[in-house]
């Protein structure tokens, strides 16, 4: 496992991370087993960074984590979000009472007394032009409940936005094969300003792991099913925002230039590590075989240049059109 320095918090954390979304809900079933069974298995690979969020599973996510964390003694850094408890979901929600009361349940859930970081879960792009938002997140840093904050974002727009706040140490936003547009401005100036970037759904919710195919049945509780078309939340979250079809057609052309001895998710995970903007990536595991395949792209070797430009040849032929101007 190789380690990157996380923005200016001193940490040193996992290139390859744990998104513990799938071991709370949105994925289909999961047992609390091999969830649990998951997470120890991408621990003992080297993976000391988690990212979860208060919403997955209703606490669910966050429990699970507190359950398996409290029994080791190495260190391993939590990060979660909030925001997305809001009910209706809109800026004026981001407010100090609100923002104190996840923090204060999520803080129960993990088992804490300060959580690591905290980032705004995608929140409307009009909290990014409230600065008192981020006065509140400061006091709670401030009060010793928690250490650091970041964002979650879905438009690099947002993201850049977020950087303009110097409490800010990190952005997670949607960077894949299939969601190439995060690599230019905004990795530039996240770079100029020691902002650590997490990179999420780095698998286009699966479609990169190339099992997929059309006749692929999702469960009733699967995002991949009930969100095709942004019913629940944005539908970029979901396969990235790519059509479906689309996506196979795509990974057929991906799937050639896999080395021997990779798989096509673990291909995946190391083209987005090829950017030095990245600070981790965090696939998510569903049991512990898909948590050793993710953890072990981190000690693949690079992707040769003329591999990289075949795969901005891709996705320039079959997603740019759907994706690039969108988010």
């Amino acid at each position: 496992m190789q380690y990157r320095l996380f923005g200016k918090t001193g940490w040193q954390v996992s290139d390859v991370g744990f998104g513990a979304w799938a071991i709370g809900a949105d994925w289909g079933h999961v047992s609390e087993k091999d969830a649990l069974d998951a997470l120890r298995a991408a621990i003992d690979q080297g993976v000391n960074f988690i990212d979860t969020a208060d919403v997955y599973g209703d606490g669910r996510s966050e429990r699970l984590i507190a359950a398996i964390i409290k029994k080791r003694s190495g260190q391993i850094y939590v990060v979660t979000k909030a925001g997305r408890r809001l009910r209706p979901h809109v800026a004026e929600g981001y407010n100090r009472q609100n923002l104190t009361a996840f923090i204060e349940r999520s803080l129960r859930n993990l088992e804490v007394e300060a959580l690591d970081l905290v980032q705004l879960h995608c929140p409307p792009t009009q909290v990014y032009y409230m600065p008192e938002v981020f006065g509140v997140l400061d006091d709670l840093v401030q009060a010793g409940k928690l250490k650091f904050y970041g964002v979650s974002v879905e438009k690099v727009e947002e993201a850049i936005k977020a950087l303009e706040f110097p409490g800010v140490q990190s952005v997670q936003i949607i960077f894949n094969i299939f969601r190439q547009r995060p690599a230019g401005l905004f990795f530039d100036l996240a770079q100029k300003r020691q902002a650590a970037i997490l990179a999420r759904v780095p698998l286009a919710s699966g479609l990169l792991s190339g099992r997929m195919h059309r006749e692929t049945a999702f469960g009733s509780d699967d995002h991949r099913l009930y969100n095709r078309h942004g019913e629940a939340f944005d539908v970029g979250e979901t396969f990235s925002g790519v059509d479906y079809e689309t996506g196979l057609q795509a990974v057929e052309e991906i799937r050639p230039l896999v080395p021997a001895g990779q798989t096509l998710a673990q291909f995946a995970l190391r083209w987005t590590l090829m950017f030095p903007a990245v600070t981790t990536v965090i696939p998510g595991a569903k049991n512990p075989a898909q948590a050793v395949e993710n953890a072990r792209a981190s000690d693949l070797p690079a992707l040769s240049e003329q591999t990289m430009t075949q795969l901005r040849q891709v996705y320039d032929t079959y997603i740019r059109q759907q994706v690039h101007q969108r988010w």
